[in-house]
C-alpha cells in the first residue's frame, strides 16, 4: 500500500455522523473552557473585557471548527497529515523572516484576520505525520534503525526551529508528544532508555562544567537554573514569579478564598495571571478543591480519548487519538508543574483556560481529529 492510500471501511455516513460524535466529550471540553470563562472575568475585576468574552467567541470559533474537522472522513486527514505538516515547517522557517517580537520571542506571523503562532500547528500536525507514517510501515520494522531514524528527524527538525524562536515550552511538548507515540506505535524501548541515559549524562556534564574552561552553558543560564532549584535567591527577580504563584497557591486552602478575593491576582502581585499563571487564580480563589475539580475535568477528557483510540481498529486513527491525548496531557501538566515551582518557567499555557487564540484554536481543531477519527473508525453493520 501507497502512503497515500487508504482502505475505507464500513463507517457512518451522511447526517447521522453527528449521533456517532462523542459528545461527552464535547461537554468536558466545554466544561473545561467554562473554567476559563470564570477566571478570566474574576482577573478583570468582574468584567466581560478585556479577556473573557473575546475568549467566548473564540472558543465559539473554535467549537465550530472542531465540528467540521469531525465531519470530514479520517482518510482525508490521513491523506493530508503530510502537506499540514510540511505547511506548519515552512510557518516556523518563515517565522525566522517575518515573525513578530513580542516579550522577548519570535514566535508569531502576523495573518491578517488572525495572529498565528507555527509552534502550536506544528504539536497537531506532527502528530498526524507521525501517526501516518506508522500506519504505513509494516510493524515488522517499527524498531529497525533506518526507519526509527526517519521519526528522530521529522522531531527533532521543527524541535530546533521552536528553540530558535525561542521557544523552550512547545519544544518540551513537540519531544515529549513525539517521544511518546513512537513508543507507543511499538518502537523497541531500548531506544528510549539508550536516549534517557544519555539525557541523565548531559545533564551531569552541564553542573560538572560549570565554572571550568569547557563550560556548557553561560553564566546566565546557570543561574536560571539556581532560580528555579531555589527562588528565594532572586526573590525580585527572575525567582518573582514562582515565588508570587507559591503564595497565591498555598493561600487558597482547602476551599479558597471566595470568586473574585484573590488577593495575589487582584492586587497585581501575581504576574500573567490572565495566561501562564491563571491555575494559581483558581487556586487561591477556589482552593484545593477547585484546582483538583479542574484537573479532573482534564483526565476524564485523557480518558475518553483513550477509551476511543482503544475501541478504534484504524491503526492510523488510533495512533493520532492517542498522540492529540499526550499533547494535551504535556499541555497541563508542564503548565502545573511551572506554577507549582516543579518545572522552570517554560512559558506553557493552560489548555482551554489562559488566554490567546492561537492556542486554543490548534487544541480545538486537535479533538475535532480525535472525533473523526471516532466518527469514522470501522463498525459491524
Amino acid at each position: 500500500m501507497s502512503f497515500l492510500e487508504y482502505n475505507v471501511k464500513v463507517v457512518p455516513t451522511g447526517p447521522s455522523k453527528v449521533l456517532y460524535m462523542n459528545w461527552v466529550l464535547v461537554l468536558l471540553l466545554c466544561a473545561a473552557a467554562s473554567f476559563g470563562f470564570l477566571m478570566l472575568y474574576s482577573v478583570a475585576g468582574g468584567s466581560w473585557t478585556p479577556w473573557a468574552e473575546p475568549q467566548m467567541k473564540r472558543f465559539g470559533v473554535s467549537l465550530v471548527l472542531m465540528f467540521f474537522v469531525a465531519m470530514v472522513p479520517i482518510w482525508f486527514w490521513r491523506n493530508m497529515s503530510v502537506l499540514a505538516f510540511l505547511v506548519a515547517v515552512l510557518l516556523l522557517i518563515g517565522v525566522e523572516f517575518m515573525g513578530e517580537i513580542g516579550m522577548g520571542a519570535q514566535r508569531w506571523i502576523d495573518l491578517g484576520p488572525i495572529r498565528l503562532q507555527p509552534s502550536e500547528l506544528t504539536k497537531i500536525t506532527l502528530v498526524m505525520v507521525l501517526a501516518a507514517y506508522y500506519d504505513w510501515l509494516d510493524v515488522d520494522k517499527v524498531s529497525r534503525p533506518l526507519w526509527v531514524l526517519i521519526p528522530v528527524v521529522i522531531i527533532l527538525f521543527p524541535t530546533y526551529l521552536t528553540l530558535r524562536q525561542p521557544d523552550l515550552g512547545t519544544a518540551i511538548l513537540l519531544m515529549g508528544g513525539g517521544a511518546v507515540l513512537m513508543f507507543l506505535a511499538g518502537v523497541h524501548i531500548l531506544y528510549f532508555i539508550v536516549v534517557g541515559g544519555a539525557g541523565v549524562g548531559l545533564v551531569a556534564a552541564v553542573f560538572t562544567s560549570r565554572g571550568t574552561p569547557w563550560q556548557l552553558l553561560q553564566d546566565y543560564q546557570y543561574r536560571r537554573i539556581d532560580t528555579f532549584l531555589d527562588p528565594t535567591t532572586d526573590p525580585l527577580g527572575a525567582g518573582y514569579h514562582i515565588t508570587q504563584s507559591k503564595i497565591a497557591l498555598g493561600s487558597g486552602g482547602w476551599t479558597g478564598r471566595g470568586f473574585m478575593q484573590g488577593t495575589q491576582s487582584r492586587l497585581n502581585f501575581l504576574p500573567e495571571k490572565h495566561t501562564d499563571f491563571i491555575f494559581t487564580t483558581l487556586a487561591e480563589e477556589f482552593g484545593f478543591i477547585g484546582a483538583v475539580s479542574l484537573l479532573a475535568v482534564y483526565l476524564a477528557i485523557i480518558v475518553f480519548c483513550i477509551v476511543s483510540a482503544v475501541r478504534n481498529s484504524d491503526r492510523y486513527g488510533s495512533l493520532l487519538t492517542l498522540g492529540i491525548a499526550t499533547t494535551f496531557f504535556f499541555f497541563f501538566a508542564v503548565n502545573m508543574s511551572m506554577v507549582m515551582g516543579l518545572a522552570p518557567v517554560v512559558g506553557v499555557p493552560l489548555p482551554l483556560v489562559s488566554y490567546g487564540g492561537s492556542a486554543m484554536m490548534i487544541l480545538m481543531i486537535g479533538f475535532g481529529l480525535v472525533q473523526s477519527a471516532h466518527v469514522h473508525r470501522p463498525r459491524q453493520k
